[in-house]
Formats: C-alpha cells, sequence, structure tokens
C-alpha cells in the first residue's frame, strides 16, 4: 500500500498513471474487495478504492445509513483527487453511492467522470418492489441476508463475528432502503451495467434500466452467478473497464 488517507486507498501507482478509477463497496464489503484490480488493470489506470466508514481501519466509526449525509462527507476528500480524468465503480450499494456522488459532483461543477460503471443494482429511478428489512428482529434479518447467496458460512456459524457486523450490515441496508430518487438531467458519458445471471435480487430488466440515466452510450454485461457474482468474475469485468477507459486514455 502506497498511499492511504481515511477514505482513499491506494495499494499501486506509477509515475504514467492517466486516469484514476474510484471503487465503491457493497453492503458489507470493503476496500479489500479491490485489493487486486491494480495489478491487472493497466498501469496508466489507478485504482483507488473508497474505505467507508465502519470496517476495517475504520471499524470504531459509525456507518452511515443515509447516502445524502455520505456523499457530502466524501466530497470534499475526492476532490483533491480529481487532478486527472476519472471514472466510478459501485457494485450493489456501491452503485447507488457512485450515482449519488456524480450528480453531486455535476451540481458542484466539478470535473465529471469520464465513464460509470454500475453493478448489480437496480437504476435508482426504479422503487423498489421488496419490504425493507435493516430493523427485522436479528434472526429475521439474517434470513433475509442468505437470499443474497453471498454471506460467508462464518459469519452465519459464529455468533461474535455475526454481532460485530450486524450494526454495519443494518446501516449499509438502511443507505439502500432509505433512499428516495428526485428527478434529475442525464448524464452526458457512459454507463456500462453489470449483473448476474442468476441473481435472486436483482433482475436483468433493473439492471438494463440504467440505460435512461445517461444521453450517451450504455453498455449491459451479464456473468454467470449471483448477486455477488463480483468475486467470480472480476477479471471479466475489469477486462471490460479496461477497454472502455483505455478507449478514453487514447482520445
Amino acid at each position: 500500500m502506497i498511499d492511504t488517507n481515511r477514505w482513499i486507498v491506494r495499494y499501486q501507482s506509477h509515475p504514467k498513471v492517466r486516469l484514476r478509477l474510484f471503487c465503491f463497496p457493497y453492503a458489507g464489503g470493503s476496500t479489500s474487495t479491490y485489493r487486486k484490480w491494480s495489478e491487472l488493470l493497466p498501469s496508466d489506470i489507478e485504482v483507488c478504492p473508497v474505505q467507508l466508514p465502519g470496517r476495517e481501519n475504520r471499524s470504531m466509526e459509525a456507518p452511515f445509513t443515509h447516502v445524502t449525509p455520505l456523499v457530502e462527507s466524501l466530497l470534499p476528500v475526492l476532490n483533491s483527487y480529481l487532478d486527472l480524468p476519472y471514472a466510478f465503480f459501485g457494485h450493489s450499494m456501491g452503485a447507488l453511492i457512485s450515482f449519488e456522488l456524480a450528480r453531486q459532483i455535476r451540481k458542484q461543477r466539478y470535473p465529471e467522470p469520464q465513464h460509470l460503471f454500475v453493478s448489480s443494482r437496480r437504476s435508482p429511478h426504479l422503487p423498489s418492489s421488496e419490504p425493507p428489512i435493516h430493523k427485522l428482529p436479528e434472526t429475521a434479518f439474517w434470513e433475509q441476508l442468505r437470499l443474497y447467496d453471498g454471506v460467508p458460512d462464518t459469519l452465519l456459524q459464529s455468533s461474535q463475528i455475526a454481532k460485530f457486523f450486524l450494526p454495519l450490515l443494518r446501516a449499509d441496508f438502511a443507505i439502500h432502503e432509505t433512499y428516495k430518487y428526485t428527478p434529475g438531467t442525464q448524464f452526458n458519458y457512459p454507463i456500462t451495467a453489470f449483473g448476474g445471471l442468476h441473481d435472486r435480487k436483482v433482475g436483468s430488466e433493473e439492471i438494463m434500466a440504467w440505460r435512461e440515466l445517461t444521453n450517451s452510450d450504455f453498455y449491459l454485461h451479464l456473468f454467470p452467478g449471483n448477486h455477488l457474482f463480483l468475486r467470480k468474475e472480476y477479471q471479466q469485468i475489469l477486462s471490460v473497464i479496461a477497454r472502455n477507459l483505455s478507449q478514453k486514455i487514447a482520445a
């Protein structure tokens, strides 16, 4: 790890970096999800995972429960990294955060992203068809999490580990479930959306609806796997990201 602050972690950097890729985590996730990405992307793309409060080195900080204050806190930090062209990648909760952050960036007249990559999240303008779970009793909450097919067995089998992660997961799901979309103008840059073919929570039509949020190009890529297909298919995802961003760099 060559450079870190509370929010932005950079595992590797190269003197010829020409574009930054900011990566946002899914519920309960952290920057470690993106640890290998720097090694697999071209050296002129710098991977900058975003570490949210409540996890890993920030585990003693209270996690956010609403997206707006999260974005308002992150934006001033991110501003100092916008001296180069950049793009966003977000998986599930991270897709929502990156979307709202991109909207706030446009509102504040900061340099806008070159590309928005979103994964395993219905388009923000679509209402949820499911009841919220973040306030459910503990047993019922864990049972609902099983439907995402991504909860590690160690988390479900150890009551101590489960209790440690419970407040963070409740908070992260609250970010999803308290979100209210407000209409806005379309982005002027491309959106690429990724989805899992066997995702029981997000259907391909819901992911395809992201195309309505840009007046530029839209690309859809579906992979084998469930809601957290990212864990197994990240090399294929990175191939798509590298192809798109390399074209931006060349231009």
